[in-house]
């Protein structure tokens, strides 16, 4: 069964000023779409054609691991983001891992977008929760997704340059200043406490 385009978790006008809805048409309606129309090109008639998204991230190589990862890291990315009436705040057990790994949300804050900002090239960022229960943040180029690694992802950036440029140019730090604004907490939570049952 072919893998489909998801679609945005809100309105394409939601997360506006700080992503506009033209950069959403364009990063979710050409750059998601194409890895998801590479992705089902090439496992066509192969054995992985049965597999979940998620086998495929943890176990594909190559252009299939490519692709499969790419489309898995985007589908996470607008789930992170959320209209202002859905975003909440850092709170409960989130909160009090947040304290314990980086001392406060600003501290989170702090580490989260200077790694995004010193990123070279393209990738992502993450909020991991590793095998031991702590919380790091983590670069990964290109496709990198921490599922290769059995960690769980709580939070990601896209850092490629297609997730800011209509919006910010060259800025990327004006991005991250954006991006920190439309994070969907709830979300966040949710992972965590699913990467602790």
């Amino acid at each position: 069964m072919a893998f489909e385009l998801p679609a945005l978790p809100y309105p394409s006008t939601a997360l506006a000023p700080h992503i506009s809805e033209e950069t959403l048409r364009f990063h979710h309606g050409k750059h998601h779409a194409a890895y998801i129309n590479n992705l089902n090109k090439l496992i066509a008639n192969t054995p992985d054609a049965g597999k979940t998204l998620d086998d495929l991230v943890r176990t594909a190589e190559g252009a299939i691991y490519n692709n499969a990862a790419q489309a898995w890291n985007h589908t996470f990315y607008w789930q992170c983001l959320a209209p202002q009436d859905r975003r909440g705040q850092p709170e409960g057990d989130l909160l009090a891992a947040i304290n314990r790994d980086f001392k406060s949300v600003d501290g989170l804050r702090e580490a989260f977008l200077a790694a995004a900002a010193g990123l070279f090239g393209s990738g992502w960022t993450w909020l991991i929760q590793g095998t031991d229960g702590r919380l790091s943040v983590e670069n990964m180029g290109n496709a990198g997704n921490p599922l290769t690694t059995g960690r769980t992802p709580l939070l990601v950036c896209d850092v490629w340059e297609h997730a800011y440029y209509i919006d910010y140019r060259n800025v990327r730090p004006d991005y991250l200043n954006g991006f920190w604004t439309l994070i969907n907490w709830p979300f966040v939570a949710a992972n965590l406490s699913a990467g602790t049952s």
